[in-house]
């Protein structure tokens, strides 16, 4: 009979928030609203909380947990993987966490042009006992064109690209697709993959009609954000990768909605 080494009592009294296995690759299929569905392989964390008296955790069984979800993971999946965890490794809290890349076909604005766009979705879900905390978040890459530079220039204003990270909470399912496109509504310009000239035209001249700072930008998606009805809670992080400073600029809101 082999030794269960991690069952040993520990004599040193702390408690381990979390512990788990990291970066682990595994196949995702989720509903795309374009398309109905899309594969794609996401970064993959899973943690529960260990009482102080035990030495350790069990990480085989993390592992069992996920692939006893299937060889390729639904959100549904994903969001009764905190609860599996905890049954069976008997955790009062639990942790999953999946980091994926999300594609999007976009046109160019003039001539159609077609070109795939990726994007960073998390989806984060946390459980302690009965409750379950689940939370999506997109990463949106979008062009800014500054205000200020507009104002004192003779020709021209300094625009840069930068990233959104707009997180949320809700109470009914929403699209990914919708949390991008509300975001990028919110820039001087959404970015494309291919654009050919007329394109480039299109969307530097639509940059400078609608200037934003990073503040506005964050502003922007707070606004929409209120205005959507199936939001509870969002957090918005713009960072743009400043074209004339050596530093980036950088803004956030956090708000719970009432609904």
């Amino acid at each position: 009979m082999l030794h269960d080494t991690q069952n040993q009592r520990d004599a040193r009294g702390i408690s381990i928030d979390r512990v788990g296995v990291k970066n682990l690759r595994f196949p995702l299929r989720i509903r795309d609203r374009d398309n109905a569905e899309q594969s794609t392989v996401a970064t993959v964390s899973l943690a529960v909380d260990l009482p102080h008296q035990f030495k350790g955790t069990h990480m085989s069984r993390f592992i069992e947990v996920l692939h006893a979800h299937g060889h390729v993971l639904t959100v549904a999946g994903i969001a009764g993987m905190p609860i599996a965890l905890m049954k069976k490794l008997n955790a009062e809290k639990a942790h999953a966490e999946f980091r994926f890349p999300y594609f999007r076909l976009k046109k160019a604005p003039v001539t159609g042009a077609e070109g795939l766009l990726d994007y960073g979705v998390v989806f984060e879900v946390n459980a302690e006992r009965e409750k379950v905390d689940f939370i999506v978040t997109v990463e949106v890459p979008v062009t800014t064109l500054c205000p200020c530079s507009k104002a004192i220039s003779a020709r021209g204003a300094h625009n840069q690209r930068g990233v959104v990270t707009f997180s949320v909470r809700f109470n009914e399912p929403v699209w990914i697709e919708d949390l991008i496109e509300l975001v990028e509504e919110s820039a001087s310009s959404e970015l494309f993959s291919l654009l050919k000239r007329p394109d480039e035209k299109h969307v530097t001249e639509q940059a400078y009609d609608n200037p934003v700072f990073v503040e506005d930008l964050v502003r922007n998606v707070a606004l929409r954000a209120n205005q959507h009805e199936r939001l509870t809670w969002f957090r918005v992080e713009a960072e743009n990768f400043e074209s004339i400073h050596n530093h980036n600029a950088y803004a956030q809101i956090e708000q719970k909605l009432s609904r």
